[in-house]
């Protein structure tokens, strides 16, 4: 799911009450949705003062996001002031950058997996730069871990660039195989250092034949 379906998404009570509708997807420093800052239903509705936590949502659906009733409510500055994140918009026209320094496109959204009652990033869908073909192709970039959601330049790992999808199909197992691929580099990694540092352990632990102690 990209974060831009949620808009406008209606925001129903479990007594069947319509009491709003999505306005901007609010993310976690660690990239889970912290929530929904809301705005009326209707043409000349505006902006809510209440927000809506993800804690308090009974159910993401495709159609509406429900809710038990409106004490679930609490302030946008509570909200925002919980998460110690900013809105959906902040990433949106953010440069990709690989941790090799190419730029490999900017931000148009962001993509959720999602179950009844939460939601996660896993990737981003970029204009891509001819970095990764064709310039201004809309494609879909995976994410090796979730990360914080703002910022102006957001860096990814240079072998995300392998992973990279033309549709949203089969995106959760390229995410997948990706995270999968970047936990056994990290874990070879973690080896290789270890291994170095019990062979500079055994080398100060050794007593060379000079230094052991003779016999009297």
């Amino acid at each position: 799911m990209l974060a831009t379906e949620l808009a406008k998404r209606p925001v129903v009570t479990l007594a069947g009450e319509d009491v709003g509708q999505v306005k901007d997807v609010v993310f976690e420093a660690g990239g889970r949705v912290a929530g929904f800052t809301l705005s009326g239903r209707g043409l000349l509705a505006g902006p809510m003062k209440q927000a809506l936590p993800m804690d308090g949502v009974t159910g993401l659906g495709p159609d509406a996001v429900m809710i038990r009733d409106e004490h679930v409510f609490e302030s946008r500055k509570q909200l925002a002031e919980r998460s110690g994140a900013g809105v959906g918009g902040d990433v949106l026209g953010a440069r990709v950058l690989s941790d090799s320094g190419v730029e490999l496109g900017r931000v148009t959204d962001v993509v959720l997996q999602t179950t009844r009652t939460t939601a996660v990033v896993v990737g981003y869908q970029i204009a891509a730069t001819e970095a990764l073909g064709h310039p201004e192709r809309t494609v879909y970039l995976p994410l090796a871990e979730t990360v914080a959601v703002s910022g102006e330049a957001l860096v990814v790992p240079a072998k995300a660039a392998e992973y990279v999808a033309d549709d949203l199909p089969g995106f959760e197992d390229l995410v997948r195989g990706f995270r999968e691929r970047m936990g056994g580099d990290s874990a070879q990694g973690d080896a290789g250092d270890q291994g170095q540092d019990q062979d500079q352990d055994r080398g100060q632990g050794d007593d060379s034949p000079a230094d052991r102690p003779t016999g009297a």
